[in-house]
Protein backbone atom coordinates (compact mmCIF):
# COMPACT_ATOMS: atom_id res chain seq x y z
CA UNK A 1 0.00 0.00 0.00
CA UNK A 2 1.35 3.36 -0.97
CA UNK A 3 1.80 5.80 1.70
CA UNK A 4 -0.03 8.90 1.49
CA UNK A 5 1.85 12.08 1.66
CA UNK A 6 1.07 15.04 3.45
CA UNK A 7 -0.24 17.05 1.31
CA UNK A 8 -2.56 14.75 -0.04
CA UNK A 9 -4.69 15.34 2.40
CA UNK A 10 -4.40 19.09 4.02
CA UNK A 11 -6.87 21.03 5.97
CA UNK A 12 -6.04 24.40 4.37
CA UNK A 13 -5.14 25.11 0.79
CA UNK A 14 -3.50 28.14 -0.08
CA UNK A 15 -5.79 31.55 -0.14
CA UNK A 16 -8.39 30.15 3.17
CA UNK A 17 -9.28 32.02 5.57
CA UNK A 18 -7.92 29.93 9.18
CA UNK A 19 -8.74 31.36 12.57
CA UNK A 20 -5.28 31.04 14.92
CA UNK A 21 -6.67 31.34 18.48
CA UNK A 22 -3.89 33.55 19.75
CA UNK A 23 -3.97 35.98 16.66
CA UNK A 24 -7.35 35.56 15.06
CA UNK A 25 -7.92 35.62 11.13
CA UNK A 26 -4.91 34.75 8.96
CA UNK A 27 -4.80 33.88 5.33
CA UNK A 28 -2.93 31.31 4.26
CA UNK A 29 -0.60 32.03 1.63
CA UNK A 30 1.62 28.69 1.25
CA UNK A 31 2.27 25.54 2.22
CA UNK A 32 6.65 24.92 2.40
CA UNK A 33 8.37 22.44 2.71
CA UNK A 34 11.34 22.95 5.44
CA UNK A 35 13.77 21.44 7.16
CA UNK A 36 14.15 22.28 10.46
CA UNK A 37 16.94 20.84 12.94
CA UNK A 38 17.13 17.36 10.77
CA UNK A 39 13.59 17.15 9.80
CA UNK A 40 11.52 17.68 7.39
CA UNK A 41 8.62 19.85 8.57
CA UNK A 42 5.58 20.67 5.55
CA UNK A 43 4.11 24.13 7.22
CA UNK A 44 1.19 26.07 6.71
CA UNK A 45 2.43 29.95 5.86
CA UNK A 46 -0.52 32.38 7.66
CA UNK A 47 0.28 35.82 7.26
CA UNK A 48 -2.22 37.76 9.29
CA UNK A 49 -2.72 41.59 8.62
CA UNK A 50 -3.93 43.30 11.45
CA UNK A 51 -0.74 42.07 13.30
CA UNK A 52 1.61 42.40 10.01
CA UNK A 53 3.17 38.97 11.04
CA UNK A 54 3.42 35.85 9.03
CA UNK A 55 3.59 32.71 10.90
CA UNK A 56 4.86 29.24 10.07
CA UNK A 57 2.34 25.96 11.35
CA UNK A 58 3.89 22.47 10.69
CA UNK A 59 0.65 20.32 9.13
CA UNK A 60 0.89 17.82 11.35
CA UNK A 61 0.52 20.26 14.48
CA UNK A 62 -2.20 22.68 13.03
CA UNK A 63 -5.18 20.76 14.85
CA UNK A 64 -3.54 20.65 18.41
CA UNK A 65 -2.32 24.13 17.78
CA UNK A 66 -6.27 25.28 17.35
CA UNK A 67 -6.01 26.30 13.73
CA UNK A 68 -9.62 26.13 12.43
CA UNK A 69 -11.39 27.56 9.40
CA UNK A 70 -13.59 30.24 9.83
CA UNK A 71 -17.22 29.73 11.56
CA UNK A 72 -19.87 29.30 9.95
CA UNK A 73 -22.73 31.08 9.57
CA UNK A 74 -24.52 29.93 11.99
CA UNK A 75 -21.99 30.20 14.49
CA UNK A 76 -21.36 33.58 14.12
CA UNK A 77 -25.29 34.22 14.40
CA UNK A 78 -24.67 32.48 17.76
CA UNK A 79 -21.88 34.99 18.60
CA UNK A 80 -24.48 37.98 17.64
CA UNK A 81 -26.95 36.51 20.34
CA UNK A 82 -24.56 36.98 22.17
CA UNK A 83 -24.39 39.94 22.31
CA UNK A 84 -27.29 40.40 22.55
CA UNK A 85 -27.50 39.46 26.00
CA UNK A 86 -27.46 40.88 29.25
CA UNK A 87 -23.57 41.36 30.88
CA UNK A 88 -22.45 39.06 33.25
CA UNK A 89 -20.06 40.88 35.43
CA UNK A 90 -18.29 38.70 38.27
CA UNK A 91 -18.02 40.60 41.60
CA UNK A 92 -14.18 39.42 41.68
CA UNK A 93 -10.85 41.33 41.43
CA UNK A 94 -10.26 42.61 38.52
CA UNK A 95 -6.48 40.98 38.30
CA UNK A 96 -9.09 37.55 37.69
CA UNK A 97 -11.16 38.60 35.58
CA UNK A 98 -8.58 40.09 33.26
CA UNK A 99 -7.12 36.76 32.70
CA UNK A 100 -10.66 34.78 32.13
CA UNK A 101 -11.20 37.61 29.83
CA UNK A 102 -7.77 36.54 28.22
CA UNK A 103 -8.57 33.15 27.85
CA UNK A 104 -11.67 33.45 26.66
CA UNK A 105 -9.93 35.53 23.75
CA UNK A 106 -7.22 33.42 22.70
CA UNK A 107 -9.20 30.75 22.91
CA UNK A 108 -10.30 31.91 19.46
CA UNK A 109 -14.23 31.03 20.12
CA UNK A 110 -16.45 33.60 18.67
CA UNK A 111 -19.28 32.79 21.14
CA UNK A 112 -16.59 33.45 24.32
CA UNK A 113 -14.81 36.47 22.32
CA UNK A 114 -18.28 38.00 21.67
CA UNK A 115 -18.90 37.38 25.93
CA UNK A 116 -15.90 39.15 26.33
CA UNK A 117 -16.87 42.65 24.12
CA UNK A 118 -20.63 42.15 25.63
CA UNK A 119 -19.52 42.14 29.64
CA UNK A 120 -16.75 45.16 28.82
CA UNK A 121 -19.16 46.97 26.46
CA UNK A 122 -19.58 50.93 27.86
CA UNK A 123 -22.96 52.37 27.28
CA UNK A 124 -22.03 56.36 28.01
CA UNK A 125 -24.23 57.01 30.99
CA UNK A 126 -21.94 53.70 32.83
CA UNK A 127 -18.55 55.09 34.29
CA UNK A 128 -15.61 55.37 32.02
CA UNK A 129 -13.39 51.72 31.93
CA UNK A 130 -9.77 51.64 33.05
CA UNK A 131 -7.13 51.53 31.08
CA UNK A 132 -6.55 47.82 31.05
CA UNK A 133 -10.16 47.18 30.41
CA UNK A 134 -10.11 49.21 27.51
CA UNK A 135 -7.46 47.26 26.04
CA UNK A 136 -8.82 43.60 26.42
CA UNK A 137 -12.33 45.08 24.85
CA UNK A 138 -10.14 46.56 22.06
CA UNK A 139 -8.44 43.36 21.56
CA UNK A 140 -11.82 41.24 21.92
CA UNK A 141 -13.33 43.35 19.39
CA UNK A 142 -10.76 43.50 16.89
CA UNK A 143 -10.67 39.93 16.81
CA UNK A 144 -14.51 39.17 16.77
CA UNK A 145 -14.62 41.87 13.91
CA UNK A 146 -12.28 40.48 11.83
CA UNK A 147 -13.75 36.85 11.77
CA UNK A 148 -17.11 38.56 11.32
CA UNK A 149 -15.41 40.20 8.10
CA UNK A 150 -14.09 37.39 6.98
CA UNK A 151 -17.41 35.45 7.28
CA UNK A 152 -19.73 37.99 5.57
CA UNK A 153 -16.82 39.26 2.98
CA UNK A 154 -16.74 42.57 4.37
CA UNK A 155 -14.46 45.19 5.79
CA UNK A 156 -13.33 45.34 8.91
CA UNK A 157 -15.15 48.56 9.49
CA UNK A 158 -18.39 47.14 8.07
CA UNK A 159 -17.85 44.31 10.54
CA UNK A 160 -17.27 46.53 13.55
CA UNK A 161 -19.75 48.85 12.74
CA UNK A 162 -22.05 45.47 12.88
CA UNK A 163 -20.89 44.48 16.44
CA UNK A 164 -21.14 47.75 17.78
CA UNK A 165 -24.65 48.17 15.87
CA UNK A 166 -26.00 45.42 18.04
CA UNK A 167 -24.52 46.12 21.52
CA UNK A 168 -25.42 49.92 20.86
CA UNK A 169 -29.05 48.70 19.96
CA UNK A 170 -29.24 46.89 23.51
CA UNK A 171 -27.97 49.84 25.19
CA UNK A 172 -30.74 52.27 24.26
Amino acid sequence: MAKKSTTDSLLFSKGDFVVYPTHGVGQVTGIEKKEVAGHKLHLFVISFENERMTLSVPVDKAVDSGLRKLSSKKIMDAAMTTLKGRARVKRTMWSRRAQEYEAKINSGDPILIAEVVRDLHRRADQPDQSFSERQIYEQALDRLSSEVAAVDKVDMEKATAKVEKLLFKIAA
